[in-house]
């Protein structure tokens, strides 16, 4: 599906941008990143299924070519913009009312902590129609209920074209429940994320 004004106009008007995938979208997702300018505009949050002891990694990666600031999240942290915030290995990450995270230690969901589920749930409830949110490669479907709940209040739904994707999993259980209002190819998101 092209990249049409509606689209581009429902983008330039979010506040904030959360990015969820699991195996395959890391690669996207730092590309991602790297294309987004100091000035972005928007808070940006990135919820990828790992193991402890991948923030390091990923963390060194990111600020190394991200031109925003980039931090892993705290509880109770102010969302802000023109910031990449990475949820943390082994907490769910809620957005919570006053625009701020909490960190949950509660059961894992598609056996995973972080949900992408429970993050784009919790922005949902927060920031409605001024949300995009992204999902990305994955081999289970946590995440597809998140999205399908955004796009029900109003935030503009993206799902990573399944034939672009490593493990298409994750974006097909979005498209099947009808929950991405728009499927771009990896080419069309990069050249949404510059048209800030």
């Amino acid at each position: 599906m092209p990249i049409d004004q509606k689209l581009i106009s429902r983008w330039q008007d979010s506040e904030i941008l959360l990015l969820g995938g699991s195996a395959g979208s890391f690669n996207i997702i730092f590309r991602v990143i790297r294309n987004m300018d100091s000035d972005f505009g928007k808070a940006v949050i990135v919820v990828i299924h790992r193991r402890k002891n991948f923030f390091s990694e990923i963390e060194k990666l990111f600020a190394e070519n991200s031109r925003m600031l980039f931090k892993e999240i705290t509880d109770k942290e102010k969302i802000k913009p023109n910031t990449v915030y990475v949820a943390p290995a082994n907490y769910h990450t809620l957005v919570e009312k006053e625009r701020c995270f909490g960190l949950d230690v509660s059961e894992s969901v598609w056996y995973s902590k972080p949900s992408i589920d429970v993050t784009f749930e919790s922005a949902a409830d927060v920031y409605k129609q001024r949300c995009t949110a992204i999902l990305f490669s994955g081999a289970n479907q946590d995440g597809a209920d998140g999205l399908l709940t955004l796009r029900n209040t109003g935030a503009l739904t993206i799902a990573q074209d399944p034939l672009d994707a490593e493990m298409p999993q994750m974006p097909e259980a979005a498209i099947n429940i009808d929950a991405a209002e728009y499927i771009l190819r990896t080419s069309e998101i990069l050249e949404l994320i510059e048209l800030k």
